[in-house]
């Protein structure tokens, strides 16, 4: 019962913000947002489609998050496998090292590295800037920064509950380190990729902060700079940004749903071994 309450009450910016979207401005301009709609529609839905250029928008996102989700699993697992399967003394200072980097807020961070990414050199067809800074590349590269010492911390506490014998066998049958952590281990670790490439994929597609900052070009940044566009400098239509903004979440719905079994079964990663 409580659980039903507390579902409903998280429901309900989403709910509102769905019965907003579907009513048009003139509506709730004269009859208020709190009053019975006289009509509903989806041109909203439409008109943010096309005024806030989301298409190209959601490329921008699609070209950040895919690569940085990537990137991110495969370097904390290699990170994880080490200090994880292998014991030496300083395995879980390395441990905290990665780890102390998510303790530090993003707005701590970027006066350094902005000034940072503005001496880093890139090739044209890297960055038309020839800079770090402005081009996608640096949003990757942070969001991988960033984002590595959660992964790690997770999958290394995963990778403790797969007994060592199964390492140790592949040993004896002469396979390598390298085989045993792409053919055995990372398939192993499944569950523990479902629920962290949702909650990443999630995390990188919203962020705002990052390309804010650091992509001075507003064509360049992702979806959620879109929303941005559908602000006037003397008018603001809320229906419309609601619209938008329910529009900008359904690729991070579709991700979850694609992989909710395997994220709920994920939710209980390293349990069994501290």
């Amino acid at each position: 019962m409580m659980l039903g309450g507390i579902a409903l009450l998280w429901l309900v910016p989403l709910l509102w913000a769905m019965y907003t979207s579907l009513r048009p401005y003139s509506d709730t301009a004269k009859h208020g947002y709190l009053s019975w709609p006289h009509s509903l529609g989806l041109g909203n839905f439409s008109d943010a489609w096309s005024q806030s250029g989301m298409p190209h928008f959601f490329w921008n996102s699609v070209l950040i998050t895919v690569p940085s989700v990537l990137c991110t699993l495969l370097f904390s697992a290699a990170v994880a496998f080490f200090v994880s399967r292998f014991d030496f003394r300083w395995n879980i200072v390395l441990l905290m090292l990665f780890t102390a980097g998510n303790l530090l807020p993003a707005q701590v961070l970027i006066t350094p590295l902005y000034r940072l990414y503005l001496l880093i050199p890139l090739p044209q067809w890297m960055s038309d800037s020839l800079l770090l800074y402005n081009s996608a590349w640096g949003i990757i590269a942070i969001h991988i920064a960033y984002q590595s010492g959660f992964c790690t911390f997770v999958l290394s506490n995963y990778m403790k509950t797969i007994p060592k014998e199964i390492s140790e066998a592949a040993l004896v049958d002469g396979a390598p380190v390298w085989r045993q952590f792409f053919q055995i281990i990372l398939p192993l670790c499944r569950p523990a990729f479902a629920a962290l490439a949702t909650l990443e994929s999630i995390w990188i597609y919203n962020d705002f902060f990052w390309p804010l900052a650091l992509i001075e070009s507003g064509d360049k940044r992702p979806i959620t700079s879109a929303l941005a566009n559908l602000q006037g400098a003397y008018f603001t239509n809320p229906n419309l940004i609601a619209a938008g903004a329910l529009m900008t979440a359904i690729p991070t719905l579709l991700v979850y749903f694609a992989l909710q079994r395997q994220f709920i079964s994920g939710l209980t990663i390293g349990s069994g071994k501290g």
